[in-house]
């Protein structure tokens, strides 16, 4: 059960971060998207980090989506699962803080980003090897 529990752990996060980098190049419909375009997704990201001057959040818009597009890849494919689960966990921590803070706590409980992170950081603990590259390797070494 373990097993199953992790692989829908790990495709859950992946997808999730697959689905909002999609929605930021316009490749969701219109009308179920949150952004719908990369200027949209960065006027969002200005929103949630006052913080920083203008000119660096196209920088943080495209590190997050960099990032999230890694951490996916690297989770679907369960290559150094809990250290990119761990990853995420941090970064979905730092998207719920920040959302925390520029606009309040209920977009990021509405949203569920603190228990994407509290997910992510649960599969980083998760010590069976299922449908995993890191297990293929490991299996090839002892061979």
């Amino acid at each position: 059960m373990n097993k199953a529990v992790k692989l829908f752990l790990r495709m859950s996060l992946a997808l999730s971060f697959l689905s909002a980098v999609a929605d930021r190049f316009g490749m969701w419909p219109q009308e179920i998207s949150v952004w719908g375009n990369w200027n949209n997704f960065l006027a969002y990201t200005a929103l949630l980090n006052p913080w920083f001057p203008e000119a660096i959040i196209p920088a943080l818009g495209f590190i997050a989506t960099a990032a999230e597009i890694l951490f996916a890849i690297c989770l679907i494919l369960g290559f150094k699962t809990s250290f990119f689960a761990r990853l995420s966990g941090f970064l979905l921590l730092i998207f719920a803080l920040s959302m925390t803070l520029s606009s309040g706590i209920k977009g990021a409980f509405d949203y569920s980003v603190f228990t994407a992170a509290a997910a992510a950081f649960a599969l980083s603990m998760m010590k069976e090897k299922y449908l995993e590259v890191d297990s293929f390797l490991e299996k090839k070494a002892v061979h």
